[in-house]
């Protein structure tokens, strides 16, 4: 379906029906899963660039130019314009903590919505649909394909040392048999007296794969384990 100059409600309520559905198909995965974009997060961002693209629709007929000037005019300025907006909501919900950064995923669906939104407020059904069942396929099939690549992963590990520190060698050498490294980064000596050395450990792994519960397993039978936390996510 082209942009017709004077659009029937009828076309406009098609229009808005779909963009809600296709919002809604799309945002379910996210809301699902409790990021910060969910649900009716996703179906407002479409409805936005919906009821702006018809907007423009409707006044393309009334901007008092001759039915030659539409070939010269410049109908991508309020497009280009809307996805600029969306990219300081999407922004929003880009989260990075250190070497943690979350949020990606969310927000590249909060762009793609609004292409989506787009291309059904300004008439192309057919396009926008495909687009909807394309978004799906790769939010929650590929999914699963996602979660079989192997990946780096990264954690800070905090252990207590003896006072000679011999974990600084000992350490890395334990979990180099699992297949993890370890890299010594500080040392701190607590009020107390005891001494916590911490590593940052790496490993690859799909992200599908349990935790490094076969790690922790061993560094607890050689050290007192003060902290494990992971410092590296997948950006969803």
């Amino acid at each position: 379906m082209d942009m017709p100059l004077q659009p029937t409600w009828s076309d406009i309520a098609i229009r808005l029906a779909l963009t809600m559905i296709a919002g809604g198909i799309v945002g379910f995965d996210r809301g699902a899963r409790g990021h910060a974009a969910g649900f009716r997060t996703i179906i407002l961002v479409g409805l936005a660039a919906s009821v702006a693209m018809i907007q423009t629709n409707i006044l393309l007929s009334t901007s008092g130019r001759t039915p030659e000037s539409f070939a010269v005019m410049d109908v991508l300025r309020l497009p280009l314009g809307i996805l600029t907006g969306v990219g300081f909501i999407g922004a929003g919900t880009i989260v990075k903590k250190g070497d943690l950064i979350t949020g990606i995923t969310t927000a590249a669906t909060l762009w793609l919505m609004t292409v989506i939104g787009l291309c059904l407020g300004g008439g192309q059904l057919v396009i926008g649909m495909i687009t909807t069942v394309l978004a799906v396929i790769t939010l929650w099939a590929l999914q699963w394909v996602d979660r079989a690549i192997p990946r780096e992963h990264r954690a800070r590990l905090t252990v207590t040392a003896d006072t000679e520190m011999r974990a600084m060698i000992e350490l890395p050498r334990l979990t180099g048999g699992l297949g993890y490294r370890a890299r010594f980064a500080e040392v701190e000596r607590r009020d107390d007296g005891s001494i916590d050395c911490s590593f940052d450990i790496s490993w690859r792994r799909a992200e599908r794969s349990t935790p490094p519960a076969d790690l922790l397993a061993l560094i607890r039978q050689h050290y007192e384990v003060k902290v494990f936390a992971l410092t590296t996510e997948n950006g969803r």
